[in-house]
Formats: C-alpha cells, structure tokens, sequence
C-alpha cells in the first residue's frame, strides 16, 4: 500500500531557462568491413580473446548467439591481410554463420527459413523465440530492466535482474526491428528475422554526454516538472489503451523464498486527460507457491501488490513531489543529462527539505528535454522517517511479534511507441524486520513486486466486466511443484533469476518433504 502526504498550499513559480543540444548520430556502418582485409598473427587463443582483438583492430563490436559460439575454444589467430569475412569463419570454424554489420556492430547469427524446429523452441510452432543477455560493453556486468522493444509495435519486455530476456514474435513482425535501450546508453538496434531463434549477447554502449555545468546549474528542475504535468494528455494519450503484462512477486526471510507468484494479466489504461475511470485489472492465468508451513511461526503477506502496481504509474496517480502544492516541501537539484532512446533527458534529483520531519519521499527523475515526457523514476521513503509510516505498510503482525519497514524503494518506466508513451515497468522492493517481543535478534523479509507490460492496443478497447475484475488483494491460485516454462504458452514472461530458480528448486524440495501440511 503506498502512503500520501496531506495536502500542501504552498506553491512555486520558477521561471524557465531554454538552451538547444545537438548531438551527432553514429552513422550506420557498410557491410564493407567485412571484406576489408586484416593481419594477426596472435597465435593459438581463445575464441573469445580473438573476438577482442579483432574489435581492438578493427572498432567493431560483435554480439552473438552464445549457443552458437563457445568462446573458451582454442583457435588459430593468423593471418595475412585476408577479408574479415573469412577470417571470422575461419575462426569460428563455421561457414554457415549469418554476419550483419549495423553501426558499430557485427551480427553473428543464424537464421531461420522456417519454423523452429521442435527441439530449439518454448512454445507452439506458431510462435518464434528470440532471447539473449544485455550488459555493458566495458564492464560485462549485466543490465537489469533493459527495455526490448519492437520498434512499431506495442509489444516488448525487460530484462529481469540478470540481464536476460525472451521474447515471442510471429511472422507479421519479421520485417521489424528489435531496440534495446538503457537508461545512459547508446540504443542497439538488431532486425527481427535475424534475432529469430538466437540467443544473442547484446551489450550496450555507454553515452557520456559532455555538457558544461553552468547550463545544467541554471536550469529550473520545478519549471521541467511542471511541464511534464502539463503534458501529461498530450504525452501520455487521451484514449484509454488495452495492456498485456507479466506480473510477479515473492517473499524472502533471511533471503530464502517464502511465497511466489506470477501472473499473465491484462490492464485496462484509461485516458490521462480523464481522472475520473480507474484502471481495471483482469489475471489470464497465474500460479503460486508457499514455502510456509504450520511449523512457521511468523509470515509475511505482501499487501495488495497488484493494486500498487497500478498506483505506481505517476502520470495518472501523481506524488507529492511531482505536484505544485507540494513541491514547497522537497529541494530539487538537475544533476545531469543522459541519453534514453538516443535523445537526451534530465536528471533531476530530489529529497525533503531538512526542516521537514514526516516522511516523504528521496529519488531521482529522468524527463525528456524535447517533449518533457517523464521517462523513468527511482523513488523511496526517506529512511530517517520511514518507521513513521508503519501502519502504511504492516497489517495484521503475527501475535507476540513486532514487525517494521526497513527500507521501500519504487520504479517506474515509460516506453515510446509511434509518438505516444505508455507505461512500461514498475518494480517494487521493500525490506522488513520482525522480531518477537522482549527478544533481542529480528528476521529480515525482503518483498518484492514486479510489472512487465508485453502488450499495447489502442484500437476497439472496452472497459472490463464486473466479473472479470481481479480480486485486488488475492488473484493467484494454481501452485508451483516445479518451474515450468510450458505453463505461460505462448505468453511473454520474465525468466527467473539464478537465486530465484534455486530458490524455487528448495521449496519444490521441502513441497515433496512436507506432503500433507
């Protein structure tokens, strides 16, 4: 449940400073490259060590279907001044492979004529699968929540925590285009029908964007806010919107897995010229699991997840720190200015004023400088006061037990498609202690809550049924005895993380363990 602050009167006028940037496009690159010729004489190594060396060489960065290429194979790196083309088959030991040169980028792939053949595929022979891992191109440290987008179409994903995603697509899109984009870094940009069937690793470029300070000290963070508000209908859209995602959430103690659970789920988005038609929510199919039994004496239930998923979305459900008569009570700084999608955004930090003692909210802000489109958020409740607002978070504590929020931090995201922005990600991470009365030790529960939207219509949207509303408080039913990615068909999903799927093989182990409890 997420806490409001009480009414402010206070306003601030601020008056805006404008200054244009101009930045230079990185050129799409020829094919050319791959028949320039090159030397090496490096010797026996390894593959993935040649790969390096030829980016070295040559500027070019390779990503790669990583069942395609083991890169701790050995190989011979020598030769004399032959094309890129055969030196790569050569060492790849390969001449079958697919290469696509786009920007700064070498594609290695295979590509699909048909249908995937029965052993490569997650779902029906309908569907085409396309996965792969995003990290950064200098440190190799993966991207979490990267988005994946097909360029004009509402559809798309994020990468979970370890950088990895999947996503499913059909032949009316092979002509499309896949982006990958980050907060900071350059867009990568792979056609679908040679990411079918791959499993690419992508890495991204990061943009360091050059930008003296005195322009970024005289700009105005609450004029900038006040504009995105302005340009909320106009941004955001004033037609209401059909939406498919991913939703998820779990229950840690002491960072073992209490509760799981997912769901398939669509979303009725009602305009945001019109505040009076709330959002509706409808589970497609879900399924969850308890690792509790009666032997547990203390339980967390995560509190109407679903419901603050929805509220999360700041340009229909506005906080107190993006609204005038509020804004009185927070001090805002522009930090910076970073590129998302290729254009670049404001960074805009903000925390309450030190002579303000309720708790509110500490974060950051990520605005377009062009549309002032509000792209990404990372908020929190300010953890001097956060003991404050117990009663927001902790209902119904366990007899004999006192439980408290530790930490609750938010995100929210945005997506641009064909001019229209649309909400894209929300993630929810709250900490908590709980500690039996008159004992001295506590344990640690770690919540998490988690939306990933799939899927955009616009065209012929109804409201839903009365019927087919989700319960807002308990919507999932089936349980997990092990992870199955058949369960989600032909439905885009989050893949679990590492520990999320260890996690998920000890409780199927103590599932087995404790059959009739």
């Amino acid at each position: 449940m997420l806490p409001v602050n009480g009414n402010i009167k206070k306003r601030i006028k601020a008056v805006a400073l404008f200054f244009a940037i101009t930045f230079l496009h990185h050129a799409t690159a020829q094919n050319g490259i791959l028949d320039s010729l090159f030397t090496f004489s490096e010797g026996n190594v390894r593959t993935g060590s040649a790969l390096n060396l030829i980016t070295k060489k040559t500027g070019y960065n390779f990503t790669y279907d990583s069942r395609l290429i083991n890169t701790e194979n050995r190989t011979l790196l020598n030769f004399s001044r032959q094309p890129l083309l055969l030196i790569l088959d050569s060492i790849l030991n390969s001449d079958s492979l697919n290469y696509t040169v786009i920007d700064k980028y070498i594609i290695i792939s295979r590509v699909l004529t048909g249908k995937r053949a029965e052993t490569d595929t997650l779902f029906s022979n309908e569907q085409y699968y396309i996965s792969g891992t995003v990290s950064d191109s200098e440190t190799g440290e993966a991207l979490p929540f990267a988005t994946i987008a097909i360029r004009n179409k509402g559809k798309g994903t994020v990468t979970n925590a370890g950088g990895e995603f999947g996503l499913n697509v059909t032949r009316d899109i092979f002509t499309d285009t896949i982006v990958v984009s980050y907060l900071g870094y350059i867009n990568r940009e792979i056609p679908v029908k040679q990411a079918i069937g791959n499993n690419f690793r992508i890495s991204l470029l990061r943009e360091f964007i050059s930008i003296p300070e005195i322009i970024i000290r005289t700009q105005v963070p609450q004029e900038i806010i006040y504009k995105s508000r302005n340009a909320a209908a106009r941004n955001y859209g004033n037609r209401p919107a059909l939406m498919t995602g991913f939703y998820r959430e779990g229950v840690l103690k002491k960072k073992e897995l209490q509760t799981y659970s997912e769901a398939i789920l669509q979303i009725f988005k009602s305009s945001y010229s019109n505040s009076l038609l709330s959002d509706q929510i409808r589970i497609i199919r879900s399924r969850k699991t308890e690792n509790t039994t009666l032997r547990d004496t203390l339980a967390v239930r995560l509190k109407a997840g679903l419901s603050s998923s929805l509220k999360l979305d700041i340009m229909r459900n506005e906080f107190d720190f993006f609204l005038p008569a509020a804004m009185a009570n927070y001090v805002f700084r522009m930090t910076d200015i970073v590129l998302k999608d290729n254009e670049p955004v404001y960074v805009i930090d903000f925390e309450q004023r030190p002579d303000i003692y309720e708790p509110l909210f500490k974060g950051t802000l990520y605005i377009n400088t062009y549309d002032f489109a509000l792209l990404h958020a990372e908020f929190e409740i300010n953890p001097s006061y956060i003991d404050k607002v117990k009663e927001s978070f902790v209902a119904g504590s366990s007899r004999g037990f006192e439980t408290w929020p530790v930490s609750v931090k938010y995100s929210v995201s945005y997506r641009k498609i064909n001019g229209r922005y649309f909400l894209s990600h929300v993630r929810g991470d709250l900490a908590f202690n709980s500690r039996k009365k008159k004992k001295l030790f506590s344990s640690q529960f770690d919540v998490f809550f988690e939306l990933a939207v799939t899927g955009i219509r616009t065209e012929n949207v109804a409201r839903f049924e009365r019927e087919e509303l989700a319960p807002i408080h308990s919507v999932f039913s089936r349980t997990i005895t092990d992870y199955d990615y058949l369960f989600w068909g032909d439905q885009d999903f989050l893949k679990p993380e590492e520990n999320l799927l260890q996690a998920l093989e000890n409780m199927k182990a103590r599932l087995l363990e404790f059959p009739g409890e």
